[in-house]
């Protein structure tokens, strides 16, 4: 890398890495820097706080808070490896799995997703008595000086060490979850929202920490989800709720681009039963009386109408004025209005006295009374969850594996749904990176079929292996899988898409159906990347230098390519345009084992386009150092 930046190439990664606050401080206040340290006396002046503070301020530590900022800063060393095996529907599908340690994969993801997640939804280990939680994040005494905590007494090393290897430790827990939470703090939009379930167990230090990481500003809500009946072999209290804590990335601009939609179940639909040749800019309707009686009155809403008939029509049926506290809802110039673009309807009266006609007024679905589009329709959405319970998780995944459940107590869709139904947005990229038995994906799935919408899923799982004594373990076996979760996440996905569309293609094949009122099947594929060690430099016994065995193919190095260099969407299938060593989106280039290529194919992509070329198989030739200035190496 230093040496292509010695003959100088454009090298892309490492300034990924760099960070933006503290260059921004060296260019505009470098004296808040020194020796190579904040000088926090000197940043408060420059921030105009009192100096002086002689009182802590309020907030969350915890043993292994330093070792943690610097495993959220720490470079990954993994890279990404197409799977094609396991993928489905891999050239047209927007989603994605990622296998591995999500510490890595999200830091593989920032490179081109940061800023751009709209909705985080994630179920973390919740560190009680039967998960028996252990940090399981490298640490070591060399682990902390590769960190640069190289000055880290004895006693301080000690105490995290004994933190975490000790089961149930707070400040394992905290250090484990403090990176995590970060990565997903830079992953999302600036109208992104993070929803994140947990017991009591750490309930009151996760609030805590999300208030340190997304400003306690954020915070918008805790969801208490009854996810259970009862508990009668509780020893004191039932506890039958779990919370969810939700945050935004910036609250006050969630509110501001108006991003929470409404309850629209609280509505009765099938009221809205009724059509006319308005039905596409209206949406169905229902009749409402345009009279009304018992308020208060006014002689000029008690006035006639003409009816069909050349009959009048006066309030409460009457063919004549009178005052019997009876008056239409819309005054005369609105009653005019209404006839004319036809919100009003005569209908025959079944009165035996009075008018033979009454009128009523068309409430139509997507426009009010006025035909302006509605905004919003329904009851804004409430923290408190009664349904669906844990039961319903174990149903929805056993019924499609044959009645077997190799999860204990997996999230129910309809939760997951409920709060991807809370924003008012059906285009929205979802990430979950504690994807577990994948019912955040199936969720995204059934929701985009019941709506037609166009939301995308991310999935996050370490391949933790399954114990060889449990179910799952041989139906991974039988079913030719490798036995780790991760397989059960990407089948569960695979058999709830087939279960999609065919529930689709049935209800399409009803007899009377529109066209135009036909589901289309939405996106129900994924591609699935594994992570894999990146090269490396490796020195041997004589001092030689060499690379490690690079263990990704062509197209996998396109793909960290793209993911890295961050301009193109690593959900689209690149053109291939030069077997296993030219690449293309748009007007982009991506380029590895360039060694193989002649100058005619570095002139034609320099030519077209922007070329991106992978510093991993690239060597500094001759040929290569003629287009230094039309190209960008990558690593």
């Amino acid at each position: 890398e230093q040496d292509f930046i010695k003959a100088g190439f454009t090298v892309v990664g490492t300034e990924n890495y760099e960070n933006k606050l503290l260059r921004f401080l060296k260019e505009n206040y470098p004296n808040v820097i020194r020796d190579t340290e904040i000088n926090l006396e000197e940043l408060k002046t420059v921030l105009g706080l009192p100096i002086d503070e002689k009182v802590n301020g309020y907030g969350l530590n915890f043993v292994g808070r330093n070792f943690a900022r610097a495993k959220y800063a720490q470079k990954t060393e993994k890279e990404l490896k197409l799977n094609t095996t396991l993928s489905k529907d891999i050239d047209t599908t927007q989603n994605l799995v990622l296998k591995g340690d999500n510490l890595d994969s999200l830091k593989i993801l920032k490179n081109h997703y940061s800023g751009q997640i709209n909705c985080i939804y994630i179920d973390p280990p919740y560190n009680t008595d039967k998960d028996e939680f252990v940090y399981p994040d490298k640490f070591d005494k060399e682990e902390a000086e590769v960190l640069g905590l190289a000055n880290l007494s004895e006693s301080d090393f000690a105490r995290m060490d004994f933190s975490f290897k000790t089961k149930k430790s707070h400040n394992g827990w905290l250090a484990f979850m403090y990176p995590r939470l970060l990565l997903a703090r830079d992953l999302l939009s600036k109208e992104g929202v993070i929803f994140i379930s947990i017991d009591d167990n750490e309930q009151s230090n996760l609030k805590l920490l999300c208030d340190e990481i997304f400003g306690e500003e954020n915070f918008i809500s805790k969801f208490d989800w009854r996810k259970k009946t009862g508990a009668n072999d509780a020893k004191d209290i039932a506890v039958v709720t779990e919370s969810i804590l939700l945050y935004a990335k910036n609250k006050s601009y969630t509110i501001e681009k108006d991003i929470w939609a409404r309850d629209e179940s609280s509505i009765n639909q099938k009221r809205y039963r009724l059509s006319d040749e308005f039905i596409e800019e209206r949406g169905k309707y229902y009749l409402d009386t345009l009279d009304r009686g018992g308020l208060q009155y006014s002689d000029s809403m008690n006035f006639g109408i003409e009816a069909p008939d050349g009959g009048i029509i006066f309030p409460n049926g009457r063919s004549e004025f009178k005052n019997d506290g009876w008056i239409w809802k819309w005054g005369k110039d609105k009653v005019k209005w209404g006839i004319e673009n036809k919100f009003l309807e005569f209908v025959k009266s079944n009165k035996s006295t009075g008018s033979e006609y009454t009128i009523k007024y068309k409430v139509y679905k997507k426009v009010d009374n006025e035909g302006k589009p509605r905004e919003k329709s329904g009851r804004v959405f409430s923290n408190l969850i009664t349904e669906p319970i844990n039961q319903q998780g174990n149903d929805d995944f056993s019924s499609l594996f044959e009645g077997n459940t190799y999860f204990t107590n997996p999230k129910p869709l309809g939760l997951i749904q409920y709060f991807l139904r809370t924003i008012d947005n059906d285009s929205i990229i979802v990430l979950d990176f504690f994807a577990g038995s994948g019912t955040t994906g199936q969720a995204v799935m059934q929701l985009n079929a019941d709506d037609g919408g166009k939301r995308k899923f991310i999935l996050c799982q370490v391949d933790e292996p399954i114990k060889e004594d449990k179910p799952a373990y041989k139906f991974c076996l039988d079913a030719k899988l490798p036995p780790v979760i991760s397989s059960l996440t990407i089948e569960r996905l695979k058999r709830a898409g087939v279960k999609i569309a065919k529930d689709i293609e049935t209800e399409n094949s009803k007899t009377g159906l529109f066209e135009e009122d036909k589901k289309q099947v939405p996106d129900i594929g994924f591609k699935v990347f594994d992570s894999v060690e990146a090269p490396k430099l490796k020195v041997d016994d004589k001092g030689q230098i060499s690379f490690t065995e690079n263990q990704s193919d062509a197209l996998s190095r396109i793909y960290n390519m793209i993911f890295t260099v961050g301009l193109d969407e690593p959900t689209q299938v690149p053109e291939e345009v030069v077997k296993d060593c030219i690449y293309k989106i748009g007007n982009h280039y991506y380029i590895t084992n360039s060694e193989k290529l002649t100058s005619d194919d570095y002139s034609n992509a320099i030519k077209n386009g922007k070329v991106f070329i992978d510093g991993w198989t690239a060597s500094l030739n001759g040929t290569l150092q003629n287009y230094k200035e039309d190209v960008k190496i990558v690593f």
